[in-house]
């Protein structure tokens, strides 16, 4: 499965396909269509740290935006099946998060990393960092003793991520975020210039002003729609816990090659 090197266009569609990062993805239609409703509803645990008061209180506004952004079906009577995430829109996104690195190893600024699903994309993050930090861009190091409800919240591998029981955790929770930004601010250190990370980590980042780029899966509509929105720069589509976090490996490539950025090992 792995592709030698640094794949072309062409070469990473067709493994993001093979590989379901995109394509017919795993997640069924029902259960988006569920997250999309429960947005329009105003439940927060699906806005993703984003305020989004009642300006997307029709799931069909979401729908459409999840069809543009992200290329799932369209139809709205189309309930059960697959459901898909459109590859070519997964490349462009790459490119836009590819351009926004660039600037961030031209300036040398401030990056902090953080995943709320460290099972799929924590290797992407961690290579991001580490050749941005060849770069010459300082990765923000996270206030020590920071905790939510949820668990504790450190660092692994340049990535801020959330701990229970000794396990790495998948959290939506924006409040990870909120604690990191908060300790920085209390510490009197600078806040990032840039967050790159997925859920509510980049949600609550893009909502405190925070230039924002991450990952979002097609049951995962908040992202999309603060992109649409402006919130955060950019948000690439993707099933973002395939079978392996190795299938990940081509599209970091790429994602590196585009921001002008060598990998680091």
């Amino acid at each position: 499965m792995p592709i030698p090197g640094i794949p072309s266009r062409a070469a990473l569609v067709d493994h993001l396909i093979r590989t379901r990062i995109a394509g017919d993805v795993a997640t069924p239609r029902d259960n988006n269509l569920s997250h999309y409703r429960r947005l329009a509803n105003g439940d927060r645990h699906y806005w993703l740290g984003l305020e989004l008061g009642d300006r997307w209180s029709d799931e069909q506004d979401v729908l459409a935006v999840m069809a543009e952004r992200c290329g799932v079906n369209d139809d709205p009577e189309y309930r059960f099946g697959q459901d898909t995430i459109d590859p070519q829109l997964t490349v462009d996104a790459l490119d836009r998060m590819g351009a926004r690195l660039r600037k961030a190893a031209a300036g040398k600024e401030r990056v902090l990393f953080a995943t709320g699903h460290p099972g799929g994309l924590l290797d992407v993050h961690r290579a991001t960092a580490a050749a941005l930090h060849a770069a010459g861009c300082e990765i923000v190091v996270i206030p020590e003793g920071l905790s939510t409800d949820e668990g504790m919240v450190f660092q692994f591998a340049d990535v801020a991520v959330l701990e229970r029981g000794a396990t790495l955790w998948h959290t939506h929770s924006p409040d990870p975020m909120a604690r990191i930004l908060d300790g920085l601010e209390r510490e009197g250190r600078p806040l990032p210039d840039l967050v790159v990370a997925d859920h509510g980590w980049a949600g609550c980042a893009g909502q405190r002003g925070i230039d924002s780029i991450g990952y979002a899966d097609c049951n995962d509509p908040a992202l999309f729609v603060g992109e649409a929105e402006g919130t955060l720069q950019v948000t690439v589509p993707l099933d973002d816990h395939v079978t392996s976090p190795r299938h990940y490996d081509p599209m970091t490539a790429y994602l590196l090659d585009a921001a002008g950025l060598s990998p680091t090992g």
